[in-house]
């Protein structure tokens, strides 16, 4: 029961007040005794307000949301007070707290003990027994299984680029198949050197360097079909799509870059994001700006620092968790 306690979603006008009261006694503006008298009377009126305060004050410890002196920092714009909106920011982390708890709990467990992961903005390589070379995306969880009758890497989440080895490790006389698993289905490897992609529930990207690869979809009985160099496509639970020519900027993250060719803004911070902790967003009033150009992954905050220099936006630091890309407010565009 308790457990299912802790699930339940907070109310949004406690989440509100709760918000509010660790702004109060943050802020320094007012009497702190006062305040933490009337805090206390608050918190003793429900025992929602209560689970509601100590929701607030594990978020406030894990994430800085609102800091002692609570403001709104604009990249290459003077600092404002804005404790409204750090407020509103706050409250809607209270409200979707609960929910975070319920989605942590359904992920596989496999994937929280994965052989080899990497934190978001982190890039990894290992080199398999087989002289197999992988290397680790941002935020990527992957397994290892290898038999005497194959070589299976699974990947859960994340991207990785495959530089297969000849096996030479193996103590076997049978050739063992290397294969990658995604939720989707399997790739099986011909000699090759390519990047496997599994960020949405919807498919999973192949793109193939050198070799070819065999890509045979969960649900879709023995249907097959084979991805050569020069070529990359998608593949669903039932279907793979018509292969198209590699983008020749598809592993740059390899070497921490993000490439930018007339990218939509919105798109652009999507996978900015996925380079680092906490929310990252996009407002609607930009979403359709387009930006070019190479960027560094390994320094998020310098690129979006850059950001209003060649864009119309100003970039919002609610709290270094908590960053919006905007119009700029004297360019509000329509």
């Amino acid at each position: 029961m308790e457990a299912l306690e802790a699930r339940r979603p907070i109310d949004r006008a406690v989440a509100r007040e709760a918000a509010r009261w660790l702004s109060c006694l943050y802020s320094g503006e007012t009497n702190k005794q006062d305040e933490l008298a009337a805090c206390a009377r608050w918190r003793a009126a429900n025992p929602e307000h209560e689970r509601a305060w100590q929701c607030a004050q594990r978020l406030n410890q894990k994430f800085d949301v609102i800091p002692p002196v609570i403001g709104v920092a604009a990249l290459g714009r003077p600092v404002r007070v804005d404790r409204r909106t750090a407020i509103k920011a706050f409250m809607a982390l209270i409200i979707s707290a609960p929910v975070g708890y319920v989605a942590y709990r359904a992920i596989p467990w496999r994937e929280w003990t994965a052989d080899y992961c990497t934190n978001a903005g982190e890039r990894r390589t290992i080199e398999l027994d087989d002289g197999t070379r992988v290397q680790l995306g941002t935020a990527t969880k992957i397994d290892v299984h290898f038999t005497e009758g194959q070589r299976l890497l699974v990947l859960h989440v994340g991207e990785i680029l495959i530089t297969t080895g000849a096996d030479s490790h193996s103590l076997s006389t049978v050739h063992r198949p290397f294969t990658v698993k995604t939720k989707h289905g399997r790739i099986r490897a011909l000699g090759t050197r390519f990047v496997v992609r599994q960020t949405d529930s919807d498919s999973t990207l192949v793109a193939v360097m050198q070799g070819a690869v065999e890509i045979r979809p969960k649900h879709a009985g023995d249907a097959q079909l084979v991805v050569n160099a020069g070529e990359q496509t998608r593949f669903s639970l039932t279907d793979v799509v018509a292969p198209v020519p590699t983008d020749p900027h598809i592993a740059d993250w390899s070497r921490g870059v993000l490439f930018a060719n007339k990218m939509r803004l919105e798109d652009f911070i999507a996978e900015l994001g996925r380079y680092r902790s906490g929310v990252l967003r996009c407002d609607p009033d930009v979403a359709n700006l387009h930006i070019t150009g190479a960027f560094q992954l390994d320094h998020t905050d310098s690129v979006l620092a850059a950001l209003p220099d060649t864009l119309p936006v100003d970039v919002i630091y609610r709290t270094r968790y908590w960053v919006s890309v905007m119009a700029q407010q004297e360019k509000k565009l329509h």
